[in-house]
């Protein structure tokens, strides 16, 4: 019987696409672009380049540099069920091997397709367990990166399956920087990116990687998911692409905080400049477990409380790229030690399909104002629409340092690649996005 990836791999290449999916990647492809040059100026963004700087600009180096600088804002897409950011690790895959093969736009396209394809349907099988330790953009992120570009280098069946395997055992990356802060998320990203690249280049030299790296007995599954759930991977092989069922983030922070942020971005609106004498968060337990911090001492900790970022949402009505700063979290820590924490129905049921909290205000007269999403903003059954994703694009590459007509090029540029079967990415990139992310 076929390997699971051997079956994955089948599966992926048999899905039709179609021009709107192609019109979804495109999309996807421009947010995840924004990400990372608005990455750029950061401190970790800054250390990326520098780094890169000393090195050979070969197609894996050049995956890594994206991917990391991708993830660093806290604004890259998000896949629900399988808790993982496709788009850190498959579009910088398939765009250094674009700028290198020359390859054309709907090429592209298609080759993140069916990237974000294989990191969710392994993302869904790893299990609840595999999270609350490993990372598992980090772990799945390989063979979607591994998948887009093995289909931009041509690889047969055979071939890819070894792109997967070699991709699959060089799975890592552990929960245990968010202890402090440290900066190794960002390195996930780049490395998951960077292996796939590296793994389909040896593949197509015919180097050799496990079918079986999922399911066999010294797998994936079987060192890192206690309860990890095999048949995920090839469950409902007609669905639409995976890619459809991903969420663009509005807000630069953990995705596991959006629904909260929603809800109280509503009652700001309510309050009427009153103030609460008390504010509960009701949601799911992997929020909690990932995002409970009453005082972050960092910038990077404010991004993942949902205390901080609760109140700030409450007391500022919008939340932005200064809103987890110092002075932020100085101003908002009274309010923050307010605000408590549970897991609840029916969010606990509804994860990870849907990702969903209630605020609960007690005033001070007594009165309580109530906010309940059932999910977040961003989400496929509540999109952003074309505007506010152009919205975000140029907020993300204002913040990198470009705007005006560069920004516009670049918007307008990678929108187009669906409509222009004659287009190639490589211009672009030379021209417009790769001089400025060096």
């Amino acid at each position: 019987m076929p390997s699971l990836t051997e079956q994955l791999v089948t599966l992926i290449r048999a899905k039709p696409i179609s021009d709107e999916d192609r019109e979804s990647a495109a999309r996807f492809l421009l947010d995840t672009v924004a990400n990372a040059l608005g990455g750029r100026n950061t401190e970790p963004g800054r250390m990326l380049r520098a780094w890169f700087a000393r090195q050979g600009a070969d197609a894996g180096r050049q995956a890594f540099l994206i991917g990391g600088l991708a993830h660093i804002l806290e604004m890259d897409d998000l896949h629900r069920r399988s808790v993982t950011h496709p788009g850190c690790v498959v579009v910088p895959a398939a765009l250094a091997l674009a700028l290198r093969e020359r390859c054309s736009g709907p090429a592209v396209l298609d080759a993140v397709l069916r990237g974000y394809e294989a990191v969710a349907r392994i993302g869904m099988a790893v299990g609840p367990a595999h999270y609350r330790i490993w990372h598992s953009t980090a772990t799945c992120g390989p063979f979607g990166a591994a998948m887009a570009a093995a289909d931009l280098l041509g690889l047969d069946d055979s071939r890819t399956v070894h792109a997967l395997g070699n991709a699959g055992t060089q799975a890592s990356g552990l929960w245990q920087f968010i202890e402090t802060g440290a900066m190794s998320k960002h390195l996930h990203a780049g490395r998951a990116a960077e292996a796939g690249v590296t793994a389909a280049e040896l593949a197509a030299l015919g180097f050799t990687g496990s079918p079986a790296i999922l399911e066999g007995a010294k797998g994936l599954f079987a060192g890192a998911c206690p309860d990890a759930d095999p048949s995920a991977v090839m469950r409902d092989p007609e669905a639409p692409w995976q890619l459809h069922a991903t969420s663009i983030k509005p807000w630069p922070c953990c995705r596991h905080t959006h629904p909260a942020i929603d809800a109280a971005i509503e009652l700001h609106g309510r309050l009427g400049g009153a103030k609460p004498r008390a504010i509960e968060v009701a949601t799911y337990r992997a929020a909690l477990e990932v995002c409970d911090r009453p005082a972050p001492d960092s910038e990077y900790g404010a991004k993942f409380s949902l205390q901080h970022c609760a109140a700030i949402a409450l007391t500022d009505g919008r939340i932005g790229f200064g809103s987890f700063d110092e002075g932020a979290r100085d101003r908002l820590a009274a309010l923050s030690k307010r605000v408590s924490l549970r897991a609840a129905e029916p969010f606990i049921s509804a994860y990870p399909k849907s990702w969903g909290a209630e605020i609960t205000l007690e005033m001070e007269d007594g009165s309580e104002l109530i906010a309940t999403r059932a999910a977040c903003k961003g989400d496929p059954d509540r999109p952003l629409g074309d505007t506010e994703l152009i919205a975000k694009a140029e907020l993300l590459l204002a913040h990198g340092g470009i705007e005006g007509a560069q920004a516009q090029r670049i918007t307008d540029g990678l929108l187009a690649l669906s409509r222009d079967a004659t287009s190639t990415v490589a211009s672009m990139l030379e021209s417009e996005i790769w001089a400025s992310l060096r």
